[in-house]
């Protein structure tokens, strides 16, 4: 294992555990503001880490504005001083209530959603005209994921000017998430990034000379980051999440990405069930489960180990290297996906200098804090 995951004392760590280098977090935001150019163009997702000591290290480093994805996740950057909260979600259901309920709690605070739907903006803005208040709503448009978002074009239009005419509510821009571009070389995804772009970028001249404000789109995720970064507009607000953590997922996959993983796990053995195989402690209670099975973590002092299988509390590696392993023994991986292993823990270890230094609580990671 590299160096820089050096622990010195471990004896106090309860596997299978969450360990946060502190140091590489560091270096992670400053290459993050880096690559922005200006740390007033970024607005990281929150969704990654979820946590407020990451909050206010970031708010320490001047970055003011922010994303999440969850009421809870906008609960905890309002709740470290988060001035400017984008929730990109649309808002159905007792949601719409719920967002009724944070602008009552956090009157200060610049608060934003995103829409797609005709029903769902009209919902929305008679909640905030019954209750007085005044939210700004970004839309969502789709560059090709077909997840959530509406395609630049006439029906498009016809949801911003409901935006614009709606009482209690006023037009934010648009939300242009690309998660489906995951091409490893970096002309293949530079050419698929600024296709989703160029159509949203039409779609902003052309609401503009209607008179409609476009004030922010708010561009991509991780992979697309260093492609929006290089856009000279000042509509464009860069939204990365992983790579303030980073983790063996994107590293293989945008390899032009030069992040560290700040988060590894400690896995300790816990039986040699046969010559060539070890049972460790990291289940899928544990390590995010979306990866395939057997693709879950890396595991880099046992790179060639084939996970054979992953259950609840249970990971059981095959290799020949079996036999330099007895139960109590400990290994160190790293996620594959790391956001959604973030939400698997209540606190993480903290490492500085190879010790434990403290542990950060994973606060957002439930679905329901206050509101």
């Amino acid at each position: 294992m590299d160096s820089k995951y050096s622990l010195v004392e471990t004896s106090n760590i309860l596997s299978p555990a969450m360990l946060v280098y502190r140091d590489i977090v560091n270096r992670n935001l400053r290459k993050m503001i880096a690559i922005a150019g200006d740390v007033r163009r970024l607005r990281p997702h929150c969704k990654t880490h979820k946590m407020p000591a990451v909050t206010r290290i970031e708010l320490g480093l001047g970055i003011t504005k922010h994303k999440c994805a969850t009421f809870a996740e906008a609960e905890m950057l309002a709740d470290c001083g988060v001035m400017d909260i984008f929730l990109a979600y649309n808002l159905v259901g007792p949601n719409i209530q719920r967002a009724v309920k944070f602008l009552q709690k956090y009157p200060d605070v610049k608060f934003a959603v995103t829409a797609d739907d005709a029903v769902m903006i009209a919902s929305l803005s008679d909640a905030m005209t019954t209750a007085g208040k005044l939210i700004q709503v970004l839309l969502d448009i789709d560059p090709g994921l077909h997840r959530t978002g509406v395609l630049p074009g006439p029906q498009a239009a016809e949801l911003y000017q409901q935006i614009v005419d709606a009482p209690g509510l006023e037009p934010g821009g648009f939300h242009l998430y690309d998660g489906q571009n995951h091409q490893m070389n970096l002309a293949e995804r530079t050419a698929a990034v600024m296709s989703g772009w160029n159509g949203a970028a039409r779609l902003r001249d052309e609401f503009v000379r209607r008179g409609w404000a476009v004030p922010r789109i708010v561009c991509g995720g991780t992979g697309s980051f260093p492609i929006f970064a290089k856009l000279d507009d000042p509509a464009v607000e860069l939204a990365p999440g992983t790579c303030v953590f980073h983790d063996s997922g994107y590293g293989a996959s945008f390899p032009d990405m030069d992040f560290e993983p700040a988060v590894v796990m400690l896995t300790r053995v816990i039986s040699r069930p046969s010559a060539d195989r070890l049972t460790c402690d990291l289940g899928n209670k544990s390590v995010a489960s979306d990866p395939p099975k057997g693709q879950r973590v890396t595991i880099p002092d046992l790179p060639d180990a084939v996970q054979v299988l992953h259950n609840e509390e249970h990971l059981v590696l095959q290799t020949p290297l079996a036999d330099r392993y007895k139960p109590g023994d400990e290994l160190l991986a790293i996620p594959k996906h790391v956001c959604p292993t973030s939400a698997l823990h209540k606190q993480a270890y903290v490492i500085e200098g190879g010790r434990v230094v403290e542990m950060w609580d994973v606060t957002a990671r439930d679905r329901f804090l206050t509101i």
